[in-house]
């Protein structure tokens, strides 16, 4: 059965590294007969979370942003991936404040059930993931309905579109989206 996939690419910069492999991932997952969006934050508007915690009650945010329009596919996707580059060991601040703003579906009957994470970064070993696989976990955590399923992770690229000189990782991370 095709699942609804939302990829959600949280680098703010156009063709970079992490946006190829979400794209690599997208046509893998296309091609194993899925229902895919792609969606990129960098010409989203969306403030910061102000903790006022009103989404708590009536189910939506107070802020008027790109985000209102954004939680509804969150909300209705099956399986959500999310693409980051890593700065400094972590997650970028594009995806964890599109995480953050999430906090109107903890009370509302989300349909996500499989969350995944893509990352790219400039070194390329097993750890240089691990803080923005924590956070992405943590997200997950609070919603019981939800399982962290895996990351696919591109190491070793330091500049722009370098990707497309590296066809074991896209070809790894086509792989990876058939079995999403």
């Amino acid at each position: 059965m095709a699942k609804n996939i939302l990829i959600v690419s949280s680098s703010l910069r156009a063709g970079s590294n992490s946006e190829l492999i979400s794209k690599e991932v997208e046509r893998g997952a296309i091609s194993a007969g899925n229902n895919v969006e792609f969606l990129s934050l960098k010409d989203k508007k969306i403030d910061f979370c102000i903790g006022c915690l009103k989404c708590q009650k009536q189910g939506k945010c107070i802020l008027k942003d790109d985000m209102a329009q954004l939680i509804e596919k969150v909300n209705n996707a099956d399986t959500l991936v999310f693409s980051t580059p890593i700065y400094y060991y972590e997650m970028s601040g594009a995806l964890k404040t599109f995480l953050d703003r999430c906090n109107p579906l903890y009370i509302r009957d989300y349909h996500f059930r499989e969350v995944y994470l893509i990352t790219s970064s400039a070194e390329n070993s097993e750890t240089v993931y691990q803080r923005a696989k924590s956070g992405v976990e943590g997200f997950v955590e609070c919603f019981p309905n939800a399982e962290f399923k895996g990351v696919f992770s591109g190491g070793g690229l330091t500049n722009p579109k370098e990707i497309k000189t590296h066809d074991e990782i896209l070809e790894r991370a086509f792989a990876f989206g058939t079995k999403i």
